[in-house]
């Protein structure tokens, strides 16, 4: 006959613990809703996106958003709302999200030694302060069934079948915790380097209400770096100044007094209020996408256009398709995430990492700018490589090449006229 070992307390208590009757330190009652389908840290726009995708692949999915703050909150940001974004949104069943703010399709660029375009752009913009377009994000999240709750996270663990995240545990986990990721430095994944971390100043002023261009300045002091002014609709823009952050700490002064000062120099009719400065770490062209059942998007990842500091469509696309993965992949979500982010972004990211690098010199920047404004086909691939998924076809590129080389000639050969003269 088989003996059947005595059944003490301390095994039915181990039991509970394995099938989550008690919490993850076997402390606190939690009961078995502590499983959840996916737990989402953060609820910016790549948060809210992954759980809106999530909740829209798999309606009954339980899945829970975490935020350390309480919305309406602000967020340092440029605020600009590319097209490319209305079309994420659409894809998200949130297409009419900001259908309320106004269009514009102005655009004004000046390049590092003065040469300027204005033209139209193919689609409108808009621009939408942060402390609305989050916020309005979040409720459609919490419309569709997704549990919003403040909470700040402290700890994670990542186990064979779950990810513990403090005091509950997720099949899978997005980590759409921003530029200072708590959970990317949780799964050990590195910061982005300080070569590739830029920092920029942001606040509000009063234009005129009809004011309806974009405007982007680029500055040689510093290069690279730009000012810019992006009017709202409603009578105030947001404006602000950025820089690549080694360039800032070569000035020697102290950051407030760098950017506060630039941007008062470079917008002196225009009184700023509001100002708050923000990292923003620059993609390299292949992100870490995560570890295991941990997906970073968004800010997390690094995913920010090198070229114009844009990020929220690459937060929107990172969300929607980390929440694709998280329903759709019975087992380790992340070869599927990584697979998304090639086909849709690697491309795209590929070359604005080789753009970054050839924008170094100033001198690139020039003819590109100075090509846009006699091509209007090169105007609109600009904006669509700066605030989109845009790639460079060879003959575009060959045409801002020839400019670039034509520009150095003749910068050239004025040096040798001025030799001669002196």
């Amino acid at each position: 006959m088989r003996q059947i070992a005595p059944y003490s307390f301390s095994a039915a208590a181990s039991a509970f613990c394995r099938i989550g009757f008690i919490g993850a330190r076997c402390g606190r009652f939690t009961g078995v809703d502590d499983m959840w389908d996916v737990v989402i840290i953060g609820g910016g726009p790549a948060g809210s996106a992954a759980a809106l995708r999530a909740r829209q692949l798999r309606p009954h999915a339980r899945i829970l958003l975490l935020d350390k703050a309480d919305f309406p909150r602000d967020k340092a940001c440029g605020d600009g709302i590319a097209a490319h974004c209305c079309d994420e949104l659409a894809l998200l069943g949130a297409g009419d999200l900001i259908a309320d703010y106004r269009p514009t399709q102005r655009l004004s660029v000046v390049s590092p030694n003065g040469a300027h375009v204005l033209a139209t752009a193919a689609r409108p913009n808009r621009v939408v302060p942060r402390r609305v377009f989050d916020a309005r994000l979040v409720d459609a999240a919490r419309d569709r069934g997704v549990e919003v709750r403040r909470h700040r996270v402290r700890a994670l663990a990542v186990h064979g079948d779950h990810v513990a995240v403090d005091d509950v545990r997720a099949r899978v986990v997005v980590a759409a915790d921003g530029a200072n990721s708590t959970v990317r430095r949780l799964i050990g994944v590195p910061a982005a380097p300080e070569r590739h971390i830029a920092i920029a100043v942001r606040g509000y002023a009063d234009v005129p209400a009809d004011d309806d261009v974009q405007f982007i300045a680029m500055q040689k002091d510093g290069w690279p770096a730009y000012v810019w002014s992006f009017p709202i609709g409603d009578g105030t823009a947001n404006i602000g100044f950025g820089m690549l952050l080694p360039r800032l700490r070569a000035t020697g002064l102290p950051g407030r007094e760098v950017l506060h000062g630039r941007l008062a120099e470079l917008l002196p009719q225009l009184s700023a209020r509001d100002l708050r400065a923000h990292h923003l770490p620059l993609s390299p062209g292949r992100p870490t996408p995560g570890v295991g059942r941990v997906m970073l998007a968004g800010d997390a990842a690094g995913l920010i256009n090198p070229l114009t500091g844009e990020g929220i469509y690459y937060a929107l696309v990172s969300g929607r398709l980390a929440g694709e993965a998280a329903v759709q992949t019975a087992e380790d979500p992340l070869p599927a995430y990584r697979r998304g982010l090639a086909e849709t972004l690697g491309r795209h990211l590929r070359t604005t990492d080789v753009l970054a690098r050839a924008a170094q010199s100033p001198a690139f920047i020039d003819a590109a700018i100075d090509t846009a404004a006699r091509r209007k086909e090169v105007f609109d691939l600009l904006v669509d490589v700066g605030l989109g998924a845009g790639t460079v076809p060879l003959p575009l590129a060959c045409a801002v090449a020839g400019r670039w080389l034509l520009n150095g000639l003749r910068a050239g050969g004025r040096r040798t006229t001025d030799t001669v003269r002196g």
